[in-house]
């Protein structure tokens, strides 16, 4: 795992201290090493962080005449059949490392390569004869990729910090992205708040040359909804055995491996799988939070862990260590993201850094096999839909709180009864609606209300539905938060919160493999009824303890609403009535005034207060000063 950064110019050198500044500002992506390629127009810069070929592996590497060069970032976990199937056809090696082996396989099948590589990565290629540079980001967006063109030139790097060392790269904020993000409480799609900054999108290329680009899709997920002839037992005995094939890939490595263990199902299941593969002498890692009051996944995580003997470490995190993080999660996750667990993560992950450079994570299981209660509350909702309009209204009444079944837990899904998935499907973190659609008129200054055009925040999720229009109304969730909510979400958190304390972390179950598998199989193998995941938990049955399988689906429980409601209610007045908060011209001080007061008395609105802390510390950190390293 490494960082990556760059700059082309077709009109003109590059100065290469640029490079070097964009390389200091990465450095925790790559503390052991670091290296350079320089010539006229071009400068390829790479920090390593050594886990593969500890001795031999030094970026960037070219081919045998020096005529291809690459940094990349991330792993390969076909390598070494990629390796061998080039050595047959008489390519020659000068590592041992995965690295270069995505250079002799661009030497031999050009851009068709990509869709033989296994992994996650982001890489840049040179290719010196044809003057042509070219950008690859893995399927999934596992690893990210930032992009700038300015006048004939392009910078690149592995993080936004990096291309801000460049003074051409402008730090204008893109008012249409803030909205966005207040719709979602993160930033789907290419764009960042900073204008013409941005993302390159999972498994896409970026070719560069003679001052042009386009940009070409080499992946994308595909749904079979139709009949399959395959049983449900056949199916999870080939699960059982790919997952295991998965894991063993993951878990390659010159350095010791470690498993991030939150008690749920999908990382306990993988750590039986990576036990089976390298024994008792497997360490373990968890958190919890301050407080009696709040869930403790600590209790199932040490379940797991005894079941499967592994060597257990475990932390817990205050409100005041919380608070006093924010500006260096800001600083890290460089993109406004509403995701309080990230702070848990990273702290976490500098507790395992003292023992293993990889860990091993759970994350993805849940858009592959469907394991949101959020999609079964929408899929019964659209079937309750189709039964007319008579059991449509109780449904509405009973929803509300108002009929004679008092389903008060779902009293926000009774707005929804007359609207399509597609248009209430857009706030994914905050609920079938946004809080801030619901308060903007009151919240936002006039200027920036006027500014608010809800079809450009939902343009892209709206595309994304397009695209699965014919499959089902599951498919169509797990399709759109594959290319939204995992990538530009949780796998930001999951890159950065891990790589701020130099360590690798690895997302077993989404290998495209495992994605793939789990697109084709019937919606009922995956949702059954009411239970989620449910051919993940037949496949994991065996390994993992009842009492996790059964266990109601929490997340990493991040007491956000007590502790902004408690420890922090103070900390967030300041903050966001300050007159250099309020001076920015989005919010009107006696709209915070008021969302603090709701927040207080009905207990809810944690989240969109915590985006406002988050997008208020963005602007100090990223817009009011220069960014340093």
């Amino acid at each position: 795992m490494c960082g990556i950064c760059g700059k082309v110019s077709w009109d003109g050198p590059v100065d290469p201290t640029l490079v070097r500044r964009m390389m200091d500002r990465i450095v925790h992506r790559g503390p052991d090493d670091e290296g350079t390629y320089i010539e006229p127009g071009v400068v390829l810069g790479h920090r390593r962080l050594s886990i593969i070929d500890l001795n031999t592996g030094k970026q960037p590497i070219c081919n045998e005449d020096a005529t291809v060069w690459i940094v990349f970032n991330g792993e390969i976990y076909n390598y070494l059949e990629l390796r061998k199937e080039l050595l047959q056809a008489g390519h020659r090696f000068q590592t041992n490392s995965d690295t270069e082996v995505i250079i002799h396989l661009y030497e031999e099948y050009g851009e068709r390569c990509f869709e033989k590589l296994n992994g996650m990565f982001a890489f840049a290629i040179w290719d010196v004869p044809k003057e042509k540079l070219v950008l690859v980001r893995d399927r999934v967006g596992i690893k990210p990729l930032y992009y700038f063109f300015s006048r004939n030139s392009i910078v690149f790097a592995s993080e936004i910090k990096a291309l801000l060392a460049d003074s051409s790269v402008d730090r204008e904020v893109d008012p249409d992205v803030i909205h966005r993000f207040l719709t979602f409480l993160y930033v789907p799609g290419a764009e960042t708040l900073l204008r013409g900054v941005r993302k390159l999108m999972p498994g896409h290329y970026l070719v560069c040359e003679n001052g042009r680009h386009e940009i070409r899709q080499f992946w994308d997920l595909k749904f079979q909804d139709q009949v399959t002839r395959i049983t449900i037992e056949d199916a999870t005995a080939e699960l059982i055995n790919l997952l295991r094939e998965t894991v063993r890939g993951h878990m390659i490595s010159d350095v010791p491996v470690g498993v991030l263990l939150s008690g749920g199902v999908d990382s306990t299941g993988l750590l039986s799988f990576c036990v089976e593969e390298a024994g008792s002498n497997v360490q373990t890692f968890t958190i919890g939070f301050a407080g009696e009051e709040f869930a403790d996944e600590r209790t199932y995580a040490r379940l797991a862990a005894k079941q499967y003997g592994t060597h257990h470490h475990e932390m817990t995190l205050s409100a005041e260590e919380f608070r006093d993080f924010l500006p260096a999660y800001v600083y890290h996750m460089e993109e406004p993201v509403c995701e309080a667990p990230a702070v848990a993560l990273y702290h976490i992950t500098r507790l395992a850094s003292k023992n293993v450079k990889v860990l091993i994570s759970g994350e993805g299981g849940d858009e592959a096999f469907a394991g949101y209660q959020n999609y079964r509350n929408l899929v019964w909702l659209e079937r309750l839909k189709q039964l007319g309009e008579p059991v449509r209204g109780m449904a509405k009444l009973a929803f509300a709180g108002l009929g004679p079944f008092k389903v008060r837990k779902l009293e926000r899904y009774a707005q929804l009864m007359n609207t399509r998935l597609e248009n209430y499907y857009y706030s994914r973190t905050s609920g079938p609606e946004s809080a801030f659609l619901k308060l903007r008129e009151d919240l936002y200054t006039p200027y920036f209300n006027s500014l608010f055009k809800l079809e450009h925040s939902l343009q892209y999720i709206q595309e994304c539905f397009k695209k699965v229009q014919n499959q089902s109304q599951l498919n169509k969730m797990l399709y759109v938060d594959t290319k939204t909510w995992l990538p530009d979400d949780l796998l930001i958190k999951a890159d950065k919160m891990t790589m701020a304390n130099s360590v690798e972390l690895r997302v077993p179950l989404l290998d495209h493999r495992v994605l793939e598998f789990a697109a084709n199989l019937p919606p009922k193998y995956k949702l059954n009824g009411l239970t989620t995941k449910y051919i993940l938990k037949r496949a994991l049955d065996l390994r993992v303890p009842h009492e996790i399988i059964k266990r109601k689906k929490t997340g990493l429980p991040v007491p956000l609403q007590s502790w902004i409601s408690g420890e922090l209610k103070e900390f967030c007045r300041e903050l966001l009535l300050d007159s250099r908060t309020t001076s920015r011209g989005y919010f009107a001080k006696n709209g915070i005034e008021n969302l603090l007061v709701k927040a207080q008395k009905e207990k809810k609105y944690g989240k969109e207060i915590f985006s406002l802390i988050v997008l208020e510390l963005w602007h100090r950190e990223f817009c009011d000063a220069k960014v340093q390293s």
